[in-house]
């Protein structure tokens, strides 16, 4: 499972510090790109495997004040689309996870009323539960999850809208 994800804080995306965008591309998608290059030659090798990537809402939606977060997330399902379509036969799928916002330790980089605008636009009205999270994250990663690649699995509340 590719997890790794940091906001960079927020901003207005033309005051936002280029080494600020760049780390927050690094981190979330270029660290996705690198964990994926190093694993898929082993599970080519098994003739078996399953790999989830964590993208999140902000990457289908956008969020403002947080360019560099939604583009990094966008990338990653672009990543996880490519993956899919190239893994297809081997036996080994690639999908991913969008979720809206969680209460975890990355709302100690945001801003109080980025958070409160991400609440308000779920309409289920509260954030995803961890535990939701990894139960999806669980069948991806089963054998259960026989005929699904390149797909993305949105767990937001009702706030998805593709």
């Amino acid at each position: 499972m590719n997890n790794a994800g940091i906001t960079g804080g927020n901003g207005l995306t033309w005051e936002l510090d280029p080494s600020v965008w760049r780390r927050v591309i690094d981190v979330n998608l270029v660290g996705c790109f690198l964990v994926s290059r190093a694993v898929i030659p082993h599970l080519l090798a098994n003739g078996y495997g399953r790999i989830v990537n964590v993208a999140s809402i902000a990457g289908k939606e956008g969020n403002p004040t947080a360019s560099h977060y939604s583009a990094s997330k966008a990338g990653v399902i672009g990543l996880t689309k490519s993956l899919g379509k190239e893994l297809a036969t081997k036996n080994v799928l690639v999908n991913c996870v969008t979720p809206a916002a969680a209460n975890t330790e990355i709302f100690a980089q945001m801003k109080p009323e980025h958070i409160e605008y991400m609440r308000s636009r779920i309409p289920m009205g509260r954030f995803v539960e961890i535990d939701e999270i990894a139960s999806l994250i669980c069948w991806l990663a089963s054998e259960d999850c026989s005929f699904s690649t390149g797909a993305v699995f949105d767990i937001s509340g009702g706030r998805a809208t593709y």
